[in-house]
């Protein structure tokens, strides 16, 4: 199989009612781990990378170096994605080098960072549907303000304002988009929820709205990482800090995948998983200075979350 639209994949997810797993990576090392997952669980696969996020100066070379690797793939089903483009000038930079799916994250501003306007969101995804649609690329935009930070490094939960569904008709009816972004209760990065009570994150109910408005349009679950105690605990254990929190649990993920929900993007339970292998090895291990030896933990731990996550998102055994 060559490398697909993400409204092609998507549109095999809803046919068979799953959802296909879109994995943030920063490195070459990452991303084979997340397509040899996809490979060994025969699973369609959404390989996403952010602007200026990666392990290399030059991003144009990791970009293109990104694009061959998916293509070398050609027994499963992959789109190639921009996650959160925060700028038109980001998605065409990910047009141009191959992307077969852009996000355009314009639901806060750029400058500010605080919430955008209805009006101003829609212009600037608007503008990107027109650049990508004659490419053959298909486009994701957000509705919403999804809490949290998208690196994982702030460890600030922002108040999340919920997508409205009647603002959902409207924003895809004036834009065009192949997928949208909606903000149910999920929150960004590797501090995520908090509080003791614990519990219930995803408005199902209000997923299940925009799903019977929208039926042509894709529904993206953005921070839906379940933030998994035992990896920050080892994390903790051998140096580091992360302050333990809670996320999606993997039966919410389910239950929404019930509501329409046809993206998962995920990030934090991998890069936990990474870092919690990679302190565990160097802290068991203190001589060892060769980069594979250090590194062949670091990518199987990433491997195998993601694995595990196909298996839950119901995509394994669907390539």
């Amino acid at each position: 199989m060559t490398l697909q639209t993400l409204s092609a994949l998507l549109d095999g997810a809803e046919a068979a009612q799953y959802a296909v797993g879109a994995f943030n990576v920063s490195s070459l090392d990452q991303a084979v781990a997340v397509l040899d997952a996809a490979e060994t669980e025969r699973s369609p696969v959404i390989v996403q990378a952010i602007a200026g996020m990666s392990a290399y100066d030059d991003e144009s070379r990791w970009w293109t170096r990104l694009r061959r690797l998916t293509e070398e793939y050609a027994s499963v089903p992959v789109a190639l994605h921009l996650d959160h483009g925060r700028t038109y000038e980001d998605c065409a930079r990910a047009v141009e080098h191959g992307f077969t799916s852009v996000m355009i994250d314009a639901s806060r501003s750029n400058v500010t960072d605080e919430p955008a306007s209805f009006e101003e969101n829609a212009a600037l995804t608007r503008q990107v549907v027109e650049l990508a649609h004659p490419a053959g690329v298909s486009v994701e935009g957000e509705l919403g303000t999804i809490g949290g930070a998208e690196a994982g490094v702030s460890g600030v939960v922002e108040e999340i304002v919920f997508a409205d569904p009647d603002e959902a008709v409207r924003f895809v009816g004036e834009t065009g988009v192949d997928a949208l972004a909606v903000a149910v209760g999920t929150s960004h990065g590797s501090v995520k929820f908090t509080d003791e009570a614990g519990g219930q994150r995803l408005r199902l109910e209000l997923i299940s709205e925009i799903k019977r408005l929208l039926t042509g349009t894709h529904l993206v679950l953005h921070g839906s990482s379940s933030v998994p105690g035992e990896a920050v605990a080892a994390i903790n254990a051998h140096g580091g800090d992360v302050r333990p929190s809670y996320g999606i649990s993997p039966e919410q993920k389910s239950s929404g995948i019930a509501a329409g929900i046809r993206k998962i993007n995920q990030g934090t339970d991998s890069h936990l998983a990474w870092t919690a292998a990679l302190r565990t090895f160097l802290h068991e291990h203190p001589p060892v200075v060769e980069p594979s030896e250090q590194l062949r933990p670091a990518i199987a731990a990433f491997r195998g979350m993601v694995a595990q996550r196909m298996k839950e998102f119901g995509s394994a055994g669907r390539a």
